[in-house]
């Protein structure tokens, strides 16, 4: 997460949509005169264009923050930074007659209620908004099911498809298409129904609606027709970036059964495609990411940890597999490339990151507060402050956004900043790093944050601008609270994690190495993830680029 300086709003640091310039107005109607743009915010070039140029050719499948894809010679289809059709990083919409009581504050989904009237329920899907209507309403597309009265069936109707649903089963993929301008312009999505339950209420599931690889709303691939290729070879495919749906298991929506099964649709279409590309693969550099491992073992950390708020023996039982489970199937793909290679193929493994138990949050916004360097305007609505709305920036020295990062109010960057450049910010980003290194958890007595690192410290490169002042690394089993990560100040500084999203890495990286294997010898015995761009470019006898940062660890 990034912010504006001017106005602390936080946005995506991968991507940004920029509207059309130039547009006119036909009375409810707005009509373009030139194309909106999606800017890929990842800076530097990708080592594939760079294969690219020397003739090499490249299938890269799912590589993180490729969204929009960059243009380029090789096949490539965009992973994670992929937005839904309404643009988000993946909003579910469940359809009850009991809606929960958060469902006005469920993030990641939305609840609509509805009614059963004569065993039939009729609701309609909410899509992108229409940027071609004033005020830019969703677009909404209807649709009916019909109970069977007396067994637990249904036939759901969309746009003309009629499907059969048991209670407690998943559809296949369902396409749906949002009228945005009459006879011309459609977009048009994919989605997967769960039909949770039939009686004695009515409980329905709808998935993030994915970009329809057929019909691609916004890019997702290069060339354009990789992704349709895939889809009418292979079939149709998650395309949101992050396609297990966490937020509808940490909203309750899903139970820990019910997630597992679209895990496995995730994990089963992952593996068909790896399948197909592997086979397919001749000569040249492919690159495949699953992420399945990162997302489940985010999501069921809890069954294996004993010690973390939400374990018990009846989810240890049943769940505590499946962890260990995804590592052997990982074995099983990397022992699929190993049958097929010969001496002229180097294969590498790589996870990026380790995995350690989420046990505590603590609210970095809270401690500033109760320390002095934040103070609001109504102290009796701390609980209430979301998005510093609450926050009187003129008595305000610091302040949290995001997992790690912290920020200075600093005069001459941010909009009423206070603290001068120079002797006072580095004094107080000594000051606050010290003490935040010594905070220690009331009821463990472990020390909460590891280390606070400073951007010079860490990185290198034309883009270190982009980064925070202070960064700022947890311990083992602490992280960032949810309620501080976009400017809220709860009131107590540390919480137990009681969200099914139980295991982390954005922790210290020094007790969170990730996993790098190797098919050849490699002479660099401490291997960094910036170093895997160099040396795939060395395999190939190609030469590193001077602003490229890391060394091939091949010597």
């Amino acid at each position: 997460i990034h912010r504006e300086p001017e106005t602390f709003t936080p946005h995506l640091s991968t991507s940004r949509t920029i509207p059309a310039e130039r547009e006119i107005s036909l009375g409810d109607w707005v009509i373009p005169l030139s194309p909106g743009k999606m800017n890929l915010l990842r800076g530097g070039e990708a080592f594939w264009n760079v294969l690219g140029r020397h003739g090499v050719e490249s299938t890269i499948f799912r590589i993180p923050s490729n969204f929009p894809p960059e243009e380029s010679d090789a096949r490539t289809l965009s992973g994670m930074g992929t937005p839904d059709i309404l643009g988000t990083y993946g909003t579910f919409s469940y359809y009850t007659v009991s809606p929960p009581e958060e469902a006005n504050s469920m993030g990641g989904g939305a609840v609509f209620p509805v009614e059963v009237r004569e065993d039939t329920v009729t609701a309609d899907l909410v899509g992108p908004q229409n940027t071609f209507r004033k005020g830019k309403p969703r677009c909404k597309v209807p649709f009916t099911v019909r109970m069977d009265p007396v067994n637990p069936v249904a036939r759901i109707e969309l746009q003309g498809q009629e499907i059969l649903l048991k209670e407690g089963e998943w559809s296949d993929w369902l396409t749906v298409k949002f009228e945005m301008l009459p006879y011309l312009e459609t977009a048009s999505g994919i989605l997967r129904i769960y039909l949770k339950e039939l009686h004695p209420e009515f409980k329905m599931y709808v998935s993030p609606i994915n970009i329809d690889p057929r019909e691609p709303v916004m890019p997702i691939s290069t060339p354009d027709d990789y992704a349709r290729d895939l889809a009418r070879k292979v079939g149709c495919f998650y395309t949101q970036g992050m396609p297990e749906d966490t937020k509808a298991l940490s909203n309750r929506i899903l139970t820990d059964g019910e997630y597992l099964d679209q895990a496995f649709f995730v994990l089963n279409e992952r593996l068909k495609f790896y399948g197909y590309e592997l086979n397919r693969f001749r000569e040249g550099f492919f690159f495949f990411y699953f992420s399945s491992l990162d997302l489940n073992s985010h999501m069921f950390w809890r069954a294996m940890d004993p010690a973390h708020p939400l374990f018990s023996k009846e989810v240890h039982k049943e769940f505590g597999w499946f962890i260990p489970y995804l590592y052997e199937k990982m074995d099983e793909v990397i022992g699929k490339a190993m049958a097929v290679m010969d001496d002229r193929t180097t294969l590498m493994v790589m996870s990026d990151h380790g995995f350690v138990s989420f046990r505590r949050g603590f609210n970095l916004n809270t401690w500033l507060l109760n320390n002095g360097y934040a103070n609001l305007y109504d102290p009796f609505s701390q609980e209430e402050t979301q998005f510093f709305d609450n926050i009187d920036w003129s008595r305000t020295k610091a302040y949290g956004l995001g997992i790690n990062s912290l920020y200075l109010n600093l005069e001459g960057r941010e909009k009423n900043g206070v603290v001068k450049e120079g002797e006072e910010a580095e004094r107080l980003v000594r000051e606050i790093g010290e003490r935040l290194c010594r905070l220690k958890d009331p009821l463990t007595g472990k020390r909460a944050i590891s280390g606070v690192y400073r951007p010079r410290e860490v990185y290198r490169g034309p883009h270190t601008q982009a980064a925070p002042d202070l960064i700022v690394g947890y311990n083992r089993e602490y992280r960032s609270s949810w309620d501080t990560i976009l400017g809220s100040y709860p009131l107590e500084e540390f919480v137990d994690n009681e969200d099914k999203w139980s295991g982390d890495h954005c922790m210290d990286p020094s007790f969170l190495r990730g996993v790098f294997l190797c098919s050849r010898p490699f002479r660099n015995t401490n291997p960094s993830l910036q170093d895997l761009g160099p040396s795939i470019l060395k395999e190939f006898g190609v030469g590193t680029p001077k602003e490229m940062i890391g060394r091939s660890i091949f010597g």
